[in-house]
């Protein structure tokens, strides 16, 4: 058996000001500073969780919130993975924008369908042109994405980074987003494309999964 632990970020600022954040770099506030804290005292007691590696995408509150977790669990001397891949969902011209504002000027049903449907994608956005992704091919970097394409742009890797090394019998924990974590969610436990809309990760609690050889869910717990 093998163990992988999912984990959103802490509470960012643009959580606390109920605003569509996508891939902007938002910081975390005290609050979500003090959830990643305690996200790592949940992790601590995993029994005989020893992951090799920490996946993360290159947002700050992901990142600092991995920081703090492998503080709190004594990872520190861990590989810490940063990749694009595992940014949040990118949510293109809604950037920036309060969530109650957004259903005044695109109607209700229209914002319930970009963020919660999987295949529906919000106008694009302006393209990215920040350092972190100048080793990126521009290309490949989107304008704006659907549920269904943050899933497409994240699992190849995890198929590469993650699940290779869960085959070969190493724990993993992955710090990443709330849209990018159900992505992945919905891939590992086959959720369909109605039920996924009820699927909520909210921020810093972990979820332990329990895997066999084949990467079949044996155990699933959500640390609270």
């Amino acid at each position: 058996m093998v163990k992988l632990v999912l984990v959103r970020h802490g509470e960012s600022t643009a959580n606390s000001a109920n605003v569509y954040t996508g891939w902007n770099d938002v910081p975390l506030t005290a609050k979500g500073r003090a959830q990643a804290r305690h996200a790592g005292e949940l992790i601590k007691q995993i029994p005989d969780f020893a992951p090799t590696h920490i996946h993360t995408s290159v947002l700050s509150r992901a990142i600092v919130t991995a920081n703090i977790v492998a503080d709190v669990c004594h990872f520190l001397y861990l590989p810490i993975n940063k990749t694009w891949r595992l940014n949040e969902r990118h949510y293109g011209k809604l950037r920036g924008i309060n969530k109650d504002l957004s259903r005044q000027i695109y109607g209700k049903q229209q914002i319930l369908e970009w963020r919660r449907g999987f295949y529906s994608i919000p106008p694009e956005g302006k393209k990215i042109t920040d350092r972190r992704y100048h080793t990126c091919d521009l290309h490949r970097l989107p304008l704006a994405e659907s549920l269904y394409q943050t899933q497409q742009r994240l699992l190849p890797y995890y198929n590469n980074e993650v699940a290779s090394r869960l085959k070969n019998g190493e724990d993993q924990l992955i710090v990443a987003h709330g849209s990018s974590l159900r992505a992945l969610i919905k891939k590992m436990e086959e959720i369909n494309d109605c039920d996924i809309v009820q699927v909520e990760v909210p921020n810093a609690e972990p979820i332990s999964y329990t895997l066999n050889a084949r990467l079949q869910i044996v155990d699933k717990q959500i640390l609270r």
